[in-house]
């Protein structure tokens, strides 16, 4: 029996920062929960988890087995959670742990699927490489954009998404949940190679 993917948002807890940028990916993991008509509940881990099967196989049986998830403690210390869920439901992080997370370096409601490389200064990354002891796992990588003028990347991230952008912002939410489903029933490089050639 293969595995559980383990599908998690960054983000940090709590309604202060729910709809900021820096949660991007925990509002990914809403929606998938949604699609497969599940709640996030709490686990032992530090986390909020769904134990669901995403999308459909061909013939119509149910998709893979997927558990969705997202971390209870800050943004910075996202690595011990996510590393004793790995543990819990027995998941290489190298094939089967997939993180979304928002970045500074795409321009917003852009996505890049990417496997190992550096963190980019995000402190959930470095957490999670730190807990994991390597970078080699696959991320969704999720636009905001840069700082306008001189505002501080920190204050940035952690503000809202404004209310031009909702509408933008409710496609790319669908559209990352399309990627999170393609990488868990097609595997991780078909799908970064249909995503990269749109």
């Amino acid at each position: 029996m293969n595995s559980p993917w383990l599908v998690v948002g960054l983000g940090n807890p709590g309604t202060r920062y729910a709809h900021n940028r820096h949660n991007v990916g925990q509002m990914v993991i809403d929606v998938l929960a949604g699609r497969a008509g599940s709640r996030l509940s709490s686990h032992k881990t530090r986390t909020r988890v769904a134990d669901v099967r995403l999308g459909v196989l061909p013939g119509g049986a149910p998709g893979p087995r997927v558990i969705l998830a997202c971390t209870t403690s800050y943004m910075n210390e996202s690595g011990g959670p996510v590393q004793a869920l790995a543990r819990f439901y027995d998941v290489d992080p190298s094939t089967r742990l997939l993180v979304i997370h928002d970045d500074l370096d795409l321009p917003a409601h852009v996505l890049r699927l990417k496997r190992g490389g550096g963190e980019g200064g995000h402190n959930g990354l470095r957490s999670i490489s730190q807990a994991l002891g390597t970078r080699d796992y696959a991320r969704l990588r999720v636009g905001v954009g840069r700082p306008p003028g001189r505002q501080d990347p920190a204050d940035f991230v952690l503000s809202d998404f404004p209310g031009r952008e909702q509408a933008e912002l409710a496609v790319t939410l669908e559209q990352a949940a399309d990627v999170v489903e393609q990488v868990v029933a097609d595997g991780f490089v078909a799908a970064q190679q249909r995503l990269h050639s749109a």
